[in-house]
């Protein structure tokens, strides 16, 4: 495995300056924001394919800095209901598969989306009950005649500009939240459908990691290196479903944390022992979202606690 970094928490920083700090702390490869959610700080497929010169000069930073080039974030939810927010997040995200074909990546990551309830809807309906029976009316026709169309073009279209990970992240708020979802879309949309593994929202949810990495082998694409403390009494009163804002920290249920801040080393060595077991050998690319610590220091610390837990060998060429 190699220890990597999503870029995007150096958005204040250019290009050249933030790989030159990864590289000098010890990362190796470098998970590249590049449109949607993630936004646009240090690459913009859709800039760069309109624009090839910038494209290029994209290419000679990362070429002169050594690391190497693991995978294009550009999140997004290209199913919303608003048509223009929906259009919007579509063109980002083809414009990812492109720029990936152009600098030799074959995995894009994104959100699975989440549309409305219906044809009229102005905002997405994430369903997470059961009962009344309206709920499961909802789902069907989310996942039938939105997501699954939707995603059976996608497929097809990474194909056909040689990327063959499309690698969703489990996010609650979008249809794939979990890996029961995650393996629905994958069978109907095919095999370039995998995971992003990010323990982080399979925490707080009450998933074990090292259960859903083995229910997802063959499947996981990508992983993403973030943790989360469980607040025992903030939870014990009020669930897992905690939609106060993230500011709102002494209150929360559950806040995201930088490695080793809400599970302990041994946690995590499971974790990518299980990903070894599971024919894992990606990046493990760091995602800060710790809002007690600044970015250097939540990054810092991660990388401590990945270089001493993060299984780097493969024993198969021994």
């Amino acid at each position: 495995m190699k220890l990597g970094v999503m870029t995007v928490i150096l958005r204040d920083m250019r290009l050249r300056e933030a790989l030159a700090y990864l590289k000098s702390i010890g990362v190796q490869e470098v998970e590249i924001g590049c449109g949607g959610t993630p936004g646009t700080a240090h690459a913009d497929a859709v800039k760069f394919m309109e624009h090839p010169q910038l494209l290029r000069e994209f290419k000679e930073t990362v070429a002169e800095s050594g690391l190497q080039v693991a995978a294009l974030a550009c999140h997004g939810n290209p199913v919303h209901p608003d048509k223009d927010t929906a259009e919007n997040y579509h063109r980002q995200f083809e414009a990812a598969v492109c720029m990936a074909e152009e600098i030799g990546v074959d995995t894009v990551i994104g959100f699975s989306g989440c549309p409305g309830d219906c044809e009229t809807s102005r905002y997405p309906n994430w369903v997470v009950a059961a009962w009344p029976e309206d709920f499961q009316k909802i789902k069907e026709w989310q996942w039938n005649e939105k997501l699954i169309p939707y995603w059976k073009n996608e497929t097809r279209f990474a194909l056909e500009h040689k990327v063959s990970h499309i690698a969703l992240e489990m996010h609650p708020g979008f249809c794939v939240y979990n890996p029961e979802t995650l393996l629905k879309l994958r069978k109907a949309a095919g095999p370039v459908i995998g995971a992003n593994v990010d323990p982080s929202h399979l925490f707080w949810q009450g998933i074990d990691p090292i259960a859903a990495i083995r229910a997802l082998k063959g499947a996981i694409y990508h992983f993403h290196a973030k943790d989360t403390a469980i607040d025992t009494y903030n939870c014990a009163v009020n669930g897992v479903l905690d939609s106060k804002m993230f500011s709102q920290m002494q209150e929360r249920s559950w806040l995201f944390r930088t490695i080793g801040y809400g599970h302990g080393e041994n946690i995590w060595r499971g974790i990518f022992s299980e990903l070894k077991k599971c024919g894992y050998d990606g990046v493990i690319s760091i995602e800060h979202e710790d809002d007690l610590m600044t970015v250097k220091e939540g990054l810092e610390k991660a990388v401590q606690v990945l270089k001493d837990t993060i299984i780097f060998d493969d024993n198969k060429k021994k």
